[in-house]
């Protein structure tokens, strides 16, 4: 059995409405549609004007897990897309999520979480933020959180902005928007820098070794996300984890008092209504990489 809703003019189809995608919390891919129905909003704003790559999971998340690039030939043709070249030669067609029948759809096809690019269809070249991604080596939250905070610290040092979120997996991101500045390479090299910084401040706490066995207890800085068609979880995403957890931007002032995994589909929509959204205003605060770099190489 099939159901179609039309949104914003768009006839959306969802395949098996019923179907467990989370079977110990009996989650449907109907609610997890209803889902993104509620955030849509809210979410967009993130997603809208950049290739993505889908993480699906037509059988549930004890089934098989598709990272898929290319949109499939079945998709609509309202489905809008971009040709971008691959590292490797050739080229992918990603789907750019800029509207609602777009997400929805998306979600009915399995795809619980989306994962954008760090930079646009217009200039898949050019990142305009900076991701690091805390993943903890133990699970002692406090450590992590620390390592949050030192993150946002030095990027402040070097004028930029920085936005802490959950992952609704095991480690938090914080994220800095920049402008349209730097090639991917030298993003790259000014990701690695400030990870490396931030090692050498905190060697007991803090690492850029990319071996877990090496790490001991420290949390690894992951500066890797931070390159060419690589991508982050998309803020709102549900992740594919028991009890449907999801990506949360947060406020610093929240941070110290929540886990990576303390939001779900359950109550983020309610949080949204309530709060709103701690990064509506990410885009405007998009600050001078080179001039970090400038900062960061008197630093060192």
């Amino acid at each position: 059995m099939n159901v179609s809703f039309d949104v914003d003019g768009r006839s959306v189809n969802v395949s098996r409405p019923g179907k467990v995608l989370f079977p110990i919390d009996g989650i449907t891919k109907q609610r997890i549609v209803s889902y993104y129905r509620e955030v849509t909003p809210t979410m967009l704003p993130h997603l809208r004007g950049r290739p993505m790559v889908m993480e699906r999971f037509p059988d549930g998340i004890d089934g098989e897990r598709i990272v898929q690039h290319n949109a499939p030939d079945f998709f609509p043709e309202w489905i809008r897309r971009v040709r971008v070249a691959k590292k490797s030669g050739g080229h992918n067609e990603l789907v750019v999520c800029g509207d609602a029948p777009t997400l929805l759809y998306l979600a009915g096809q399995a795809c619980l979480t989306p994962h954008p690019w760090l930079s646009t269809q217009e200039h898949p070249a050019v990142p305009d933020r900076l991701v690091f991604d805390l993943d903890p080596s133990v699970d002692e939250p406090e450590s992590l959180r620390t390592a949050a905070h030192l993150v946002g610290e030095a990027l402040e040092e070097l004028g930029l902005v920085p936005f802490p979120m959950t992952t609704g997996s095991r480690g938090f991101h914080v994220v800095t928007p920049i402008r349209g500045e730097l090639s991917f390479d030298e993003s790259h090299e000014l990701a690695f820098g400030i990870a490396r910084l931030l090692a050498a401040r905190q060697p007991a706490r803090l690492t850029v070794e990319q071996r877990k066995k090496e790490r001991g207890e420290r949390v690894f800085v992951d500066y890797l996300r931070n390159a060419y068609a690589q991508t982050a979880v998309a803020p709102y995403a549900v992740r594919a984890r028991t009890g449907a957890p999801v990506a949360a931007p947060l406020w610093w002032s929240e941070l110290d008092s929540v886990g990576p995994a303390a939001f779900t589909i359950h109550d983020m929509p309610a949080r949204l209504r309530a709060y709103g959204d701690p990064w509506d205003e990410f885009a405007d605060h998009a600050r001078s990489a080179t001039h970090a770099r400038s900062l960061l190489s008197r630093m060192r």
